[in-house]
Order: C-alpha cells, then sequence, then structure tokens
C-alpha cells in the first residue's frame, strides 16, 4: 500500500503537497523539523502536505533551498496558482468553518452563507443540479460557523440585482430578504448593498470572498464550474484593496437595510 495523504495525479495542488512530503521523509525530516526550515509550525505543514493548506512563496523558496530542487518549489506553485484546484471548495470549506473575518462580495446571488433553503434550491436547479440534497445540506450546515461562541465578522456587499431579482419567484425572493434583513441586525454581520445609480465600480470583475482566521488569509475568486484559491499576500492585499473600492459605492447598512425592505414589501 503507497503511503500517500494525496494522489499527486490529481492535480498541480495536491502534487505540490505531496512532494513537500515525499521530500521531507526522503530527508528523514520530521514534521517539526520542516516547520523551522518553512518558519512555520508542525500542524500547518501537516495540513500542507494533507492539501488543506498552500505554500507561501517564501515557504516554496525555503523548501528550494533546504532541498537543492533547482525551485522545483517555486515553480510548481506558480503554475499551481494559474490553473483550476479541483478541490478548492473542500480547502474553502475548511478554512471558512475557521475564519474570524469573512469579506465577501456577490455581484449576483445572496452570499452562500446567508441563504434560504428555497433559496439556495432555486440556485442549484438553475444549473442544471439533478442531486439537489446532499449540496443543499452542505450549504445549510456551513451557515453553523454562526452558532459558535464566538461567531465570525461577516461583512457582505452585493449588487443591487442581487436583492431584486427574483430567484425562485416572488415567494421565495419574500423569504430569503426577511432573512437578510434578520441578519443583518446581528452585530457581527453587516450587509450593504451597490445601488444601481452607482455606475460601473470597482466589482464589475465579479464576485470573490477574502477570508480571514488563525491560519492567515485567503481569497476565493469565483468562475463557471469552480473557483481559485488565492494566497499569494501581495495578490491578497490587491483584492483587499478592491473590496475597499467596492464599499466606497455601496450604501450604508441602514439605507441598505431600507433598500431591502422596500424589495421585499414590493415583491
Amino acid at each position: 500500500m503507497v503511503d500517500e495523504l494525496v494522489d499527486p495525479d490529481s492535480s498541480l495542488w495536491a502534487w505540490l503537497a505531496h512532494d513537500v512530503r515525499f521530500y521531507r521523509k526522503k530527508y528523514g525530516l520530521t514534521l517539526h523539523q520542516l516547520a523551522t526550515v518553512v518558519q512555520s509550525s508542525g500542524p500547518n505543514v501537516s495540513n500542507i502536505e494533507a492539501g488543506r493548506r498552500k505554500l507561501t512563496d517564501e515557504q516554496a523558496l525555503a523548501l528550494d533551498v533546504r532541498f537543492k530542487t533547482g525551485g522545483h518549489f517555486s515553480r510548481l506553485l506558480r503554475f499551481a496558482r494559474r490553473g483550476h484546484d479541483p478541490d478548492w471548495f473542500k480547502q474553502y470549506a475548511h478554512l471558512e468553518a475557521k475564519a474570524r473575518l469573512i469579506k465577501t462580495y456577490q455581484a449576483l446571488t445572496v452570499p452562500g452563507l446567508l441563504q434560504t433553503p428555497e433559496y439556495a434550491t432555486e440556485l442549484f436547479r438553475a444549473v442544471g443540479r439533478v442531486d439537489i440534497e446532499g449540496p443543499l445540506s452542505e450549504r445549510m450546515t456551513r451557515a453553523d460557523i454562526f452558532k459558535r461562541s464566538d461567531p465570525p465578522l461577516l461583512w457582505a456587499i452585493v449588487t443591487e440585482s442581487v436583492i431584486d431579482w427574483p430567484i425562485g419567484g416572488p415567494e421565495v425572493m419574500r423569504k430569503q430578504l426577511a432573512h437578510l434583513l434578520d441578519l443583518s441586525t446581528r452585530p457581527n454581520i453587516s450587509v450593504r448593498v451597490v445601488p444601481r445609480a452607482a455606475g460601473t465600480h470597482a466589482g464589475i470583475d465579479g464576485s470573490f470572498s477574502l477570508i480571514s482566521g488563525n491560519d492567515g488569509d485567503v481569497v476565493y475568486t469565483e468562475s463557471p464550474g469552480g473557483g481559485r484559491l488565492v494566497a499569494d499576500s501581495g495578490e491578497i492585499r490587491e483584492f483587499g484593496l478592491q473590496y475597499d473600492r467596492i464599499g466606497q459605492s455601496a450604501l450604508p447598512e441602514s439605507a441598505s437595510r431600507e433598500m431591502i425592505r422596500r424589495v421585499m414589501e414590493a415583491l
């Protein structure tokens, strides 16, 4: 039996995770010893080898120096970031579950953590999903993070299209907006709306989420059929600035709630 945590043939990210463990064992290093090399901790190295955590540029370079690989880890990291990661959602959900702060911008739909079952069901149906029960249960379970004794902060910015596009019809949408209003009154949840009157704004490129936690920061960018996790610190800073620019076009919280309430009552 092959002693592997991930399948290196499944993706570039899995290959990268596999090689971290392969070279560590080849040189007879413990998790703690390798953690010293990459300036991290044993548990974090274990998460890297299991594909639950991404290498940084600095860590990849440190591995190349320690193992004299001629840039192998740094090169593989660059190519992995450019491609689609088939395990993106598993990694995203793992980070989301431990998040301290989530900043999300959604151009087309209500953020997943704030969706009602009926609204989410309509979204799954719209993209042709047949096995709705499993994905629906997973999506609803993700919101359990708000039941923690120390729930994360969620700052959500959505476009006006998100609140007035009648997904599932008036009844489903009315219930979704009522749920959104209720959640927005919680001290740890902020919902703001970018009105159409704002015109062109910084969010025109598409939706994304920034997650901050004890394991560091990561960005998830959405795309049809999947997504991409961004772990590069420079790119994460750029997304942070973009989120702030989008916020400059959004209404304050109170005005956003009033807009949501008006749309809900008009349905």
